[in-house]
């Protein structure tokens, strides 16, 4: 073993060994709170089992988990749900034996629950519950502690309910008060102290004390026989408990088929219950450890967990919070830690069981109703301060009464039907519509000359552009049909962008359907761009199945919003939709540049110009060249690529049709390149140098004058346009 090996192995020893401190008591506690409703003579046997699923669990989930130093113990959300599983059976009527066999049951089905859970990978969905219905979850289960355990610590002997025992004080034991209170001071006041030692070691230990301090005034304290304020002898010793666990096992096989489906309603509560809290605590985890675990693995090892755990007699559990920070924070480098508490629990079952039922049952109530109290949420309670959060708290509010009133499970269930109800509600009150403008305010990447600019001013009112955003279903189709139908009735041509659109549903598909009817009626044209088509939006098919496109149907679908736009400004213009590299060629006279200009100067003109063809994807030339000519475009269609923020990415910025001019601005400033010029399909340039220009000017000082203030012109021109789409993206 390398120095490094023996340094991690050290530190998780003796991260083991502090965890295992607060894994013991905490273990013990759930075990006597789940096993209470069937006696003050089941108590000492609840702890046996809390050891023992603190023992099963640790071991299995980390040997099968996938989550590092995460500890795996009996926990309060386990605890809430078994101890009202029993409870309700005792009411109905079922002996301890049978309630102790159906919770065994219980908790194989959960773990075979769990294991389903993991393999069909339902694990996942954890990332999306929401945090009010992770915070009303765990303030129910801290309120459900607090109130089983508080009867307890004021040590009503015959409790007949919470209320019953709060309001009639003439039930509470001094004793039990004494040392529950003295034991709730000590967490509290130690954990403001120092982080070395647990509170709930120093807890137990003050309540212990105060209980043996209590003793010398009241001497029957100092026996275990009848003695209603300790857990009292396990009642069978560890070498007979196998010969007990044999019988148990052959009496679960006599349970029949109904009692078993009986309990598979309260398995999957356990299930789901435990399954949330280990992921929920492994995020944690995650978080402060900087690493990543697998949620459907790590829940099919809880699930091999909670079945070793019930087949050797202890109780269910999950990820502990509480226990997994401690392991952290004590230092634990591997999983060998969550190993080694299993084995420090072992034997410390071994070495002090005797020590065990001589503690007090308000000091386990005490550390109880402190975790409990923990639990709660209290940062919810900002949440009601907000008129824009106030209905979040009252997710809260509403997952506590239905916890309290019924169970965990339909708890959950109602705040994740309310979440769904809020962010409908929200979804509803935001505009579908990202921003709306006209052809004439938008332009395409395609550089047009003065004279098609002109014409698109003119006709682009005709052209309204719809960039929709988020996810477009049932509640804001009337809002999207209000908007699209009153533009389709007065417009040509209507753009629709789905770039920023989620989702779409067949409320809002039918919406388009009925616009498209409004413009195919009069005469208009629908285009379409951006449709996400994948594993979780198929728009096209959607639409497909509405009729709004397909082969038949005159709807134009196009990749980007730039395609659309440049398409509809190509049918303003009358351009067709041909092969621009089969055009014929452009002479200079051709060009808008130099329209105007007499014949002897064309001719010079010509004589200074360069010609050359490119084929389709050559550069013609590139970022960092020499900007020491201006290129003609005679025939063909070049595109023009830029670096964005500084990046070695080179991004499209501009189109260039034939008639018209690019490499102006280095032209005129002499600087290098700051862009690309690629040949999109086979092209015809005419290429003039700045030195066939400086001696072209000295003979025509006039054509000189006029092609800067030409180029000057454009160029302003297209700067002006990008300034003014730039403030409208801004608005």
């Amino acid at each position: 073993m390398t120095n490094i090996g023996r340094s991690s192995l050290t530190a998780d020893f003796w991260a083991a060994f502090a965890t295992m401190l607060v894994v013991l008591p905490s273990s013990v506690a759930f075990g006597v709170t789940i096993y209470a409703p069937l006696g003050n003579s089941y108590a000492m046997m609840g702890a046996l089992a809390g050891i023992l699923g603190a023992i099963a669990l640790g071991f299995v989930a980390a040997v099968f988990g996938a989550t590092d130093r995460l500890m795996t113990t009996p926990s309060a959300p386990a605890t809430a749900v078994l101890a009202a599983f029993a409870l309700s059976s005792v009411h109905q009527g079922s002996s301890p034996e049978m309630v102790i066999l159906l919770m065994t049951m219980m908790g194989v089905l959960t773990g075979f629950f769990q294991i389903l859970i993991g393999f069909t990978r339902v694990g996942s969905l954890i990332k999306y519950i929401p945090h009010t219905v992770v915070s009303g979850y765990m303030t129910v289960v801290g309120l459900i502690i607090i109130i089983s355990q508080l009867p307890s610590l004021l040590g009503v002997l015959h409790s007949g309910g919470f209320w019953q025992s709060v309001l009639h004080p003439q039930q509470w034991q001094f004793v039990s008060l004494v040392v529950g209170l003295v034991t709730v001071a000590g967490m509290i006041v130690s954990g403001q102290i120092t982080q070395r030692v647990p509170s709930t070691i120093v807890g137990i230990f003050l309540g212990l004390l105060s209980y043996v301090l209590l003793s010398f005034w009241l001497p029957s304290l100092q026996t275990l026989s009848d003695n209603p304020f300790v857990l009292g002898a396990l009642g069978v010793s560890l070498d007979g408990y196998l010969d007990t666990l044999t019988s148990r096992w052959q009496a679960i096989g006599g349970i029949t088929l109904g009692q078993v489906a009986g309990l598979f309603g309260s398995a999957l509560t356990l299930a789901a219950v435990l399954s949330i809290d280990t992921l929920k605590t492994a995020i944690v985890a995650d978080q402060i450890t900087n690493s990543s675990h697998e949620p459907n693995q790590e829940l099919v090892a809880q699930g091999l967990a909670n079945i070793a755990s019930a087949g050797i007699g202890g109780v269910a559990g999950s990820g502990n919070m509480g226990a997994t920070l401690v392991n952290i924070n004590s230092g634990a480098q591997t999983r060998y830690s969550m190993l080694l508490v299993a084995v420090f629990t072992l034997l410390a079952l071994l070495l002090f069981i005797s020590v065990l039922a001589w503690l007090p049952k308000a000091t386990l109530a005490a550390v109880l109703i402190v975790v409990g109290v923990r639990m709660i949420d209290l940062n919810a309670l900002r949440l009601i301060t907000s008129r824009t959060t106030a209905m979040d708290f009252g997710v809260v509010v509403v997952m506590v009464i239905v916890g309290l009133q019924f169970d965990l499970i339909m708890a959950s269930a109602a705040g994740v039907a309310l979440s769904i109800v809020l962010f409908l509600r929200a979804q509803v009150g935001n505009t579908a519509i990202h921003r709306k403008t006209f052809l004439n305010q938008r332009s395409s990447s395609w550089y047009r000359t003065e004279s098609e600019v002109k014409t698109l001013e003119h006709y682009g009112t005709n052209t309204v552009i719809f960039e929709l955003q988020g996810s477009l279903f049932f509640g804001v189709a009337r809002e999207l049909y209000n908007a699209l139908a009153k533009e389709a009735q007065s417009r040509d041509y209507l753009i629709i962008d789905f770039l920023r659109v989620s989702s779409i549903d067949v409320t809002a598909a039918h919406v388009l359907a009925q616009v498209h009817g409004l413009l195919t009626k009069k005469g208009g044209r629908l285009v379409l761009c951006n449709l996400r088509d994948d594993d979780t939006s198929d728009m096209t098919g959607l639409l497909t199945q509405l009729c709004v496109v397909g082969e038949t149907i005159d709807t134009k679908v196009l990749m980007t919003l730039d395609e659309a736009i440049e398409w509809v400004e190509n049918k303003l213009l009358g351009h067709e939709e041909i092969d621009v590299a089969t055009l014929p060629l452009l002479t200079v006279d051709d060009m808008e540049l130099f329209q105007g200009r007499n014949e002897d100067t064309l001719v010079d003109l010509t004589a200074s110009l360069v010609e050359r063809k490119y084929v389709k994807g050559d550069k013609l030339y590139d970022v960092g060249d020499a900007g020491d000519a201006l290129y003609l475009l005679r025939r063909g269609r070049v595109k023009i690529i830029a670096p964005i923020g500084g990046g070695r990415r080179l991004y499209h910025i501009a189109t260039i049709g034939a008639g018209n001019f690019f490499g102006g601005l280095s032209f005129l400033d002499n600087h290098v390149r700051q862009d690309a010029a690629v040949a999109d399909t086979d092209v015809d340039v005419y290429v003039l140098t700045r030195a066939a220009f400086n001696r072209l000017s000295t003979v025509h000082t006039r054509l000189g004058f006029v092609m800067l203030e030409s180029i000057a012109r454009s160029l302003g021109q297209r700067l002006r346009r990008s300034d003014g789409e730039l403030t409208l993206l801004l608005e």
